[in-house]
């Protein structure tokens, strides 16, 4: 537990220049991270659902399901913040094994708003949409070990 601890709070045993040291401390306690991370993981779930229900609002309702799937995703992203320092956080998603799933989850979410805001074209806010979930899936499974070979190994094997 205690290594998880560490881990999570950006105590490893890496060596950290001054600067990471500075922007990664934090007067929070380990429990107090976790608290924040759960409401902050909790309210991203919350908007992506209600962004869901508002596709069926008549008039308006596409363009408040695009901000709020879009908010729901950046703020479950965000909330991992509190376990690791942003710092770290952004160092882990510019990873060669994350980059990938990075930036078309962040492209993603600027193409949805682009859509319905600019081009009007609700049919791409969806493929956007749909994009975001996949890259956000992909990015989140990186951090479980081997969870990507297994997904990838499975849908190999149900497509021979």
């Amino acid at each position: 537990m205690e290594k998880l601890r560490r881990v999570l709070s950006g105590q490893d045993d890496e060596e950290q220049g001054l600067t990471t040291q500075v922007l990664d401390s934090s007067s929070l306690s380990f429990s107090t991270r976790v608290k924040w991370f759960a409401i902050c993981f909790a309210g991203g779930i919350l908007c992506s659902i209600l962004g869901t229900i508002m596709l069926w609002v008549p008039v308006g309702g596409m363009k408040l399901f695009a901000v709020f799937y879009t908010l729901g995703n950046i703020a479950a992203l965000a909330s991992t913040c509190f376990l690791m320092g942003p710092v770290k956080q952004l160092k882990k998603m510019f990873e060669p094994t994350r980059l990938l799933a990075t930036l078309v989850m962040l492209f993603s979410f600027i193409l949805t708003l682009c859509a319905v805001f600019w081009w009007h074209k609700k049919g791409l806010a969806v493929l956007f949409c749909v994009f975001q979930f996949l890259a956000m899936t992909w990015y989140s499974l990186s951090y479980i070990p081997y969870a990507r070979d297994a997904i990838i190994k499975c849908f190999t094997s149900c497509l021979s």
